[in-house]
């Protein structure tokens, strides 16, 4: 967790600043140097009262009348999510999806640097995908502790994927990002994140 933050921050108000953060690197892409609640609440369709309300948690980031200075906000929620420095992550399972996800460029520029890739599959183990050579599950706790890499994606089979989250907590990972369509049980200290997109799917079509 961030020195900036305390644990009565609302998980939801920590949800909501990479989406401040995402805006402000756009609106900093556009060329402007300032921005206020408002602009960033129509872009992001949240209330300029929320949005100020979020980022008082963390101090005073802007004034009555003169906004914020996006490139001090953006260094300011850079060091509060700890994205100013670089995170090394595992990718686990290297099918489709883990593939996908280990050639995808945007992580470099925001904090995260994929590692490696590894699989349990002997077709795929020392196969070269894009920048990585496939390392088998077998070598995976060791590479990660001499790495002391903290964050992993699982991106396994369902029926796979606790035995390999049991297996990065015990490697010393302490935050997943799970896209087996599953529940996993980790210890309350490990940070979990689900991606399903199905279950998202099926979120929307109860609106059709």
């Amino acid at each position: 967790m961030s020195s900036l933050s305390t644990p009565a921050i609302p998980d939801i108000v920590i949800g909501r600043l990479p989406l401040y953060l995402r805006a402000l690197t756009r609106l900093r892409q556009e060329g402007k140097l300032v921005t206020s609640s408002h602009e960033l609440g129509r872009r992001l369709d949240i209330s300029s009262a929320q949005i100020r309300k979020d980022l008082s948690h963390f101090g005073g980031f802007g004034k009555q009348g003169t906004g914020y200075q996006i490139e001090f906000l953006i260094e300011r929620l850079q060091a509060v999510l700890q994205v100013n420095q670089e995170w090394m992550v595992a990718v686990i399972g290297a099918g489709n999806l883990g593939s996908a996800i280990s050639h995808y460029r945007g992580f470099q520029d925001r904090g995260f640097r994929i590692a490696h890739l590894f699989d349990i599959s002997p077709d795929k183990v020392g196969q070269r995908i894009g920048a990585f050579v496939v390392l088998p599950v077998s070598e995976m706790r060791e590479t990660i502790r001499k790495d002391d890499i903290k964050i992993a994606m699982l991106a396994v089979p369902a029926e796979h994927a606790q035995t390999v989250a049991d297996q990065l907590v015990e490697a010393g990972v302490k935050a997943i990002l799970n896209y087996a369509p599953i529940n996993i049980n980790v210890p309350g200290t490990i940070q979990i994140q689900y991606i399903d997109p199905v279950t998202h799917l099926q979120h929307m079509t109860y609106y059709l």
